[in-house]
């Protein structure tokens, strides 16, 4: 498809799919127009799932929280507005690609956050790196983001399928469940995170049985619940998230799985999936997060304010939106430049501290250095109100929540002699 092309079908299919104009210092919804002078407004566009299985762990929600961190750094930035474009990628990457491809080539956009659903992300990553931009990656999962399809305009933020295996593929390992069954998602995002949790449980001397792979968006997961059942694993893990997730643990529920001796693992689980299945069927289950609405005073305070605007505690996709926009934002101030090498220089060099995140940093291949969290799930009785919902059981380090960087296939990475460091 030549140049023009695309772009004309960009700019249809933004149009098409409600590609939405916000600025800040207005809070209005503005017209498409034609691109802005270098003086004119510099524009953040959050792609992301505002209609299907993925919505309510980003979402309207990752919108509003990119729209609180440009308002709270004052609406503009080196003497120009800032403004939030957001459109629904339907979780498919030509419809993403087309999308960002027209905010860069005709909106003026810097910047693309959010990504629900890993195949997106990764051809957003590409499409950014030839038009010299920026993206954060805070919804998709794939470590692949940070692997060998690496950019140097890329940032993996909130967490990544290493991250999850690390924490919850491990944990599970340690307590005795060294047999596993995968049901998967037949996407980037859960062939990933099947991969890396496999390698935890084969490394730590436990077995994989099998997998079942399912399609997005799938309602019936009977026949791969009888699967995991009939192949006697002690851990069904489930490499999925979202609507899918919620299903399979319902539908698992309705076998009575857990009751007959199995342990469900969800590898990726967002608050929201816990609000939506309710903890009587969520009680017990482990699962690794970067961030957790009542961790502490700071956590409170943001997710009130947040709450406020939505009526929903915050994810940690919607945490981190609001958190890499800012710390973005800072980088363009402090640089005094939107040109992307320069800005990613300055946010490689400065560190990451805000309510989510402590002492974080972005290291060569993008990934973001963080801590990350085991949660258990409570009980019905223990817990004291609405979205009261996770008690911690632990801390997974950053250097023990990143991939290793001599194991890493990024071809951004030096191979020296201290490659072992995280």
């Amino acid at each position: 498809m030549s140049h023009g092309l695309l772009a004309a079908t960009a700019a249809g299919i933004a149009l098409a799919f409600g590609t939405l104009s916000w600025s800040a210092a207005a809070q209005t919804t503005t017209a498409q127009s034609a691109p802005a002078k270098a003086t004119g407004p510099i524009r953040i566009g959050v792609l992301t799932d505002l209609s299907g299985s993925l919505a309510d762990l980003s979402g309207s929600g990752s919108v509003e929280a990119v729209k609180m961190a440009v308002e709270d750094f004052g609406a503009s930035v080196l003497g120009r507005p800032v403004e939030v474009l957001s459109a629904d990628h339907q979780n498919k990457a030509d419809i993403g690609v087309q999308i960002a491809a027209d905010w860069y080539d005709n909106k003026n956009v810097e910047v693309v956050i959010d990504l629900p659903n890993s195949a997106v992300m990764l051809a957003i990553q590409e499409l950014t790196r030839r038009k010299n931009k920026i993206v954060f990656g805070t919804a998709g999962g794939s470590s692949d983001f940070t692997g060998k399809s690496c950019s140097p305009n890329g940032v993996h933020w909130v967490y990544d399928t290493y991250a999850l295996a690390a924490g919850t593929g491990r944990t599970m390992v340690k307590q005795g469940g060294d047999s596993w069954y995968f049901i998967t998602l037949d996407y980037s995002f859960g062939l990933s995170l099947e991969r890396d949790t496999a390698a935890f449980v084969t490394g730590a001397g436990g077995k994989v049985l099998g997998s079942a792979r399912h399609p997005l968006n799938s309602a019936d997961f009977s026949s791969y619940l009888l699967q995991a059942q009939a192949s006697g694993a002690k851990v069904i893990g489930l490499a999925n998230a979202g609507g899918d997730l919620i299903n399979t643990v319902k539908q698992a529920a309705e076998f009575g799985i857990t009751k007959q001796g199995q342990k469900l693992a969800g590898l990726l689980m967002f608050l929201s999936d816990i609000h939506a299945l309710g903890l009587e069927t969520a009680q017990g289950l482990v699962l690794t997060e970067s961030f957790y609405w009542d961790q502490n005073e700071e956590t409170r305070a943001f997710s009130k304010r947040f709450f406020e605007r939505t009526g929903r505690m915050p994810t940690m996709v919607q945490a981190g939106d609001y958190g890499a926009i800012t710390h973005y934002l800072k980088a363009v101030k402090a640089a005094g430049t939107i040109e992307a090498p320069t800005v990613m220089k300055t946010m490689r060099d400065t560190p990451i501290n805000d309510f989510m995140t402590k002492n974080g940093r972005i290291r060569e291949d993008g990934r973001v250095l963080r801590d990350m969290y085991l949660f258990e799930v409570k009980t019905p009785a223990d817990s004291k109100g609405k979205w009261d919902y996770y008690k911690q059981l632990g801390v997974i380090a950053a250097a023990d929540a990143a991939r290793p960087l001599a194991e890493s296939d990024c071809p951004l990475v030096r191979k020296s002699a201290d490659a072992g460091k995280p």
